[in-house]
């Protein structure tokens, strides 16, 4: 018998819908009652560590979650599924998956409609996500997203809609498997990259979107903050307004490191052109390029880099690799 263990963290998924159509927290998670549709085949042991709306959820809980996962590889269970809200799930998988050597399953799930909403999506999407974590196919494949049937990596997930049942999708890549009868499918493996184990979640780093006529005031703001880290959602294939250039190559040379992502969803950050503010120009002045990541997650990258106190050279192999 496969042993699972789930840690429910708040969200819709444990919400319930007023008669004015308001959804709010709820006193008793409704999954709680539901173990009779796990398959019969699989133990489940169930912990309600948060009841949060996953806005309220920071890297503070993010890194409780992380421990009481590696205490629970130690305790004989087979995979761990996360319930959580969706608007930060993604970020909250990505952290998990860099964060610590992962050594059984881990699946995040969750829904967009509440426990007693007409077609309720919670539920399926826990039973799907169970029959993920306790299969042995998952264990090889970082840490995952199982929502509406498809199998997504944390690494490159993100939520796509506001209130659609589909919401979650993997641009470029596209999903790694699918769940089709109860049957868990793998369409594509999961190419290995580094962990970072770390036990503290401290510092500012700080998410800045570039737009047409950009200019440097946010950066100038951002020299007297005190922060310890800047990631930049840059133009197209990554570059930036040349308003931006002077006081963006001040942070630098004050030590501050500054990496970049491409804001469009889909395709990755690249150093392409050279022209001022260009992609090329960039990277030479120290912009460290990010592939494949959204800028929420590149800037999650950054804070464990940052806490898992890397030398100046393996901290951007790290947010470079």
């Amino acid at each position: 018998m496969k042993k699972v263990l789930v840690l429910h963290t708040g969200g819709t998924i444990s919400m319930t819908q007023e008669e004015d159509g308001a959804v709010g927290l709820s006193t008793q998670h409704p999954l709680n009652q539901t173990r009779n549709v796990v398959p019969k085949d699989i133990d489940v042991t169930v912990e309600e560590i948060f009841n949060l709306p996953s806005p309220h959820i920071t890297p503070k809980e993010m890194l409780v979650i992380k421990n009481r996962i590696e205490k629970a590889q130690t305790e004989g269970f087979d995979g761990v599924v996360i319930t959580h809200g969706t608007d930060t799930l993604e970020e909250t998988a990505y952290f998990l998956d860099i964060s610590f050597k992962k050594k059984i399953s881990v699946v995040l799930t969750g829904a967009m409609r509440s426990s007693n909403e007409i077609g309720a999506d919670g539920l399926y999407n826990y039973v799907q996500a169970i029959i993920t974590a306790s299969d042995d196919k998952s264990k090889n494949q970082g840490v995952l997203v199982v929502m509406n049937d498809e199998i997504h990596a944390a690494r490159f997930v993100t939520k796509t809609h506001t209130t659609s049942v589909d919401t979650f999708r993997t641009p470029t890549f596209g999903p790694i498997g699918i769940l089709s009868k109860r049957q868990v499918i793998y369409l594509k493996e999961v190419v290995e990259h580094h962990a970072m184990p770390i036990q503290s979640v401290e510092g500012k780093v700080i998410l800045v979107k570039a737009y047409a006529g950009m200019d440097a005031m946010l950066f100038d703001v951002l020299k007297d903050a005190q922060v310890d880290g800047v990631v930049i959602e840059a133009l197209g294939a990554g570059n930036l307004p040349p308003k931006v250039i002077p006081s963006l190559q001040e942070l630098i040379d004050s030590g501050i490191p500054v990496s970049l992502v491409s804001r469009c969803s889909n395709g990755i950050a690249q150093d392409i052109y050279d022209y001022e503010g260009g992609g090329i120009p960039l990277r030479k002045m120290g912009v460290m390029f990010v592939q494949g990541l959204t800028g929420s997650k590149a800037r999650l990258r950054m804070l464990v880099g940052l806490n898992a106190r890397l030398s100046h050279h393996e901290f951007r192999q790290f947010m470079t690799e």
